[in-house]
């Protein structure tokens, strides 16, 4: 590529980041085609304000009914409490997919009854082809985990809860 196209495709990408404010979107992916084997991909986005990530958990787990936050970890495996709001909750940093295990057929890197120590990969969130090692915040033992193997996540999305 020359150094105009790069500058166009700067400028391109520029205009897309612009077409993310002005309408409110999280997201765009484009294609764009200058030949038959040149072409360019980019994919914009940015988080979500934190009113709309605190309504994505509902769509993982349906909340029983009823007053009260429960004690901690009292009714965690019931599903009563919301996992964003326990405070062992490990949540994304990034919009982007959610591995458990470092490749497919491996072992995942921790499940549930694991104790983990301060800095340990938990899982990882692959965001624009870069593989992000989630690092556990604090030692503890692994409680539960809120999202499946190759599953979709948003910015702060719970992980996993650790105790």
């Amino acid at each position: 590529m020359t150094k105009t196209s790069h500058e166009a495709d700067v400028a391109f990408i520029q205009a897309l980041a612009e077409l993310l404010r002005e309408h409110d979107l999280t997201e765009l992916q484009v294609k764009r085609e200058y030949g038959e084997d040149d072409s360019l991909d980019v994919r914009v986005s940015r988080s979500q304000p934190a009113s709309v990530v605190a309504q994505a958990p509902t769509t993982m787990q349906i909340p029983a009914a009823g007053g009260g936050a429960p004690a901690p970890g009292a009714n965690a495996e019931a599903g009563v409490e919301d996992p964003a709001q326990h405070p062992g909750a490990v949540t994304s940093p990034m919009v982007g997919t959610a591995y458990l295990q470092p490749e497919p057929g491996s072992d995942a890197f921790v499940k549930v009854g694991d104790s983990v120590t301060e800095g340990q990969t938990l899982l990882i969130v692959e965001a624009m082809k870069t593989m992000n090692h989630i690092p556990a915040p604090r030692a503890g033992t692994v409680k539960r985990i809120l999202v499946e193997d190759a599953s979709p996540v948003e910015y702060g999305t719970p992980l996993m809860i650790l105790e």
